[in-house]
């Protein structure tokens, strides 16, 4: 059981990943590969601060707001100084190695005798889900589940608000199709700074709950992070089909959480760590593939 509630929290947790990577992929076609540099970024601010005693909400919303700078300045590389979009992303990820190590201090930093976000959500929901039927080592668990899954909640209906609004739609119009915007005087630019940014800090924020859940932060967490990303968008994708904007933000999220299910699985079925990451690029490859098939397949029989 509590194996279980843990890969749902790092799934949800992980989701906010995918959420940022379906604001600059999905409606901007900008693969930033900032990632998996700003998710880091996220975890070490917020480690840092905590170890100083920054009252943990705080110390996350700083983490989000370091993000947003590097997702920031990714856009204005791009927007600004006309970078391509890949070697911006590529770039700011590599500038920020060496940003990460010098604000941690160190390669890797416990956060143990601190008081996280989830020491927090322990103290509120516990009675709460011992309620539910929950106890022991499985209550907390599911109380920080409980936590995270009310932040992703709470991250979805703030993106989809906000994606509903004049602003939100002028930048899904400028990402689908700038030269039109242009044409009707849009800044295409600034909506690409302001859509990285909201992206790299819901990725931000994904690593600061990742570094509190996981006790400790490390310069090297945040290595795959936009493989894991662009998994989880294109599984949601599958999972869900065409929808509209809302069910395709759930869709993402659900994303996350099966593919996480799917590599915990695989995990105890007996696959050797050694090819998780062979396994996680066969995910992503026929999470591309299968549904092109399929719908390859629908249409050559409907043709007939």
């Amino acid at each position: 059981m509590i194996t279980l509630l843990s890969t749902w929290t790092f799934g949800v947790a992980l989701g906010l990943v995918a959420l940022g990577m379906f604001v600059s992929y999905r409606l901007f076609s900008f693969a930033d590969i900032t990632t998996d540099g700003s998710f880091t970024l996220g975890a070490v601010v917020t480690a840092v601060l905590l170890v100083w005693e920054v009252d943990p909400a705080i110390a996350t919303l700083a983490g989000m707001a370091a993000g947003a700078s590097a997702g920031a300045c990714t856009g204005l590389l791009h927007a600004v100084l006309g970078v391509e979009p890949l070697l911006s992303g590529i770039l700011m990820m590599t500038a920020l190695a060496s940003v990460n190590l010098v604000v941690l201090g160190q390669s890797n930093r416990p956060l143990s005798g601190t008081i996280t976000l989830f020491d927090r959500a322990d103290a509120a929901l516990l009675s709460t889900v011992g309620q539910i039927g929950f106890s022991g080592a499985a209550a907390s668990e599911a109380a920080r589940l409980g936590f995270v899954l009310l932040t992703a909640t709470v991250a979805v209906v703030l993106l989809y608000l906000f994606l509903r609004t004049k602003l939100g739609t002028a930048m899904r119009a400028g990402g689908n199709m700038p030269t039109m915007a242009r044409a009707l005087g849009r800044n295409t630019g600034a909506m690409t700074v302001a859509g990285l940014a909201i992206a790299n800090a819901l990725t931000a924020l994904s690593g600061s709950l990742v570094a509190q859940y996981q006790g400790f932060a490390d310069v090297q967490m945040g290595i795959g992070m936009i493989v894991w990303g662009m998994a989880s968008v294109f599984l949601g994708s599958a999972l869900v089909g065409s929808v509209g904007l809302g069910g395709a933000i759930i869709g993402t999220l659900a994303g996350s959480v099966t593919f996480r299910l799917l590599v915990a699985t695989a995990l105890r079925a007996g696959l050797d760590p050694d090819w998780l990451k062979f396994t996680t690029a066969v995910v992503v490859l026929a999470a591309l593939v299968v549904p092109r098939l399929l719908v390859r397949g629908s249409q050559s029989a409907a043709a007939r």
